[in-house]
């Protein structure tokens, strides 16, 4: 776990925390988000009519399944402020799906801290730059902008 005092933070804007674990996106976990979310798509759920209808050559994930994983993968960082009571997802800037995952595809993020601001006292706006790599390949998933509010004791 690495943690920061709320007073260094500001000195790691710019610089990469770190990067998750891979993680598969397998047609189990395709199938088990699409009856969550009630999108069950052929282009996700259907790998037959998936090869022969679409340019993927089979199944591909939701986009925001892919989203998603950004959750595990951030935890898999270990990074909060020194004190940290809570951390709350606050949303995002900006998310771009740039590149398809293909079922059974392995994917990981990769985190930048793009800014640290002090909302009120014990209250830190964190923003990262994320992106969701996949294995193998030039071009991510996705590309973000994160903002986690940390409340720190």
């Amino acid at each position: 776990m690495t943690t920061v005092s709320p007073s260094d933070v500001k000195g790691m804007i710019g610089k990469e925390i770190g990067v998750s674990r891979w993680i598969e996106v397998d047609q189990q976990r395709i199938d088990v988000f699409a009856d969550v979310t009630e999108d069950p798509q052929f282009i996700h759920i259907d790998p037959e009519r998936a090869k022969a209808e679409t340019p993927f050559g089979g199944t591909i994930a939701h986009g925001f399944l892919s989203l998603s994983l950004l959750s595990p993968m951030a935890m898999d960082l270990g990074f909060s402020l020194e004190g940290i009571a809570m951390g709350i997802n606050y949303g995002f800037e900006k998310v771009r799906f740039l590149q398809p995952v293909r079922s059974g595809s392995k994917v990981r993020g990769r985190f930048v801290l793009d800014n640290a601001v002090e909302r009120q006292p014990g209250q830190w706006m964190l923003t990262y730059g994320v992106s969701v790599e996949i294995e193998g390949q030039d071009k991510p998933a996705l590309i973000a902008q994160w903002l986690t509010l940390q409340i720190v004791s």
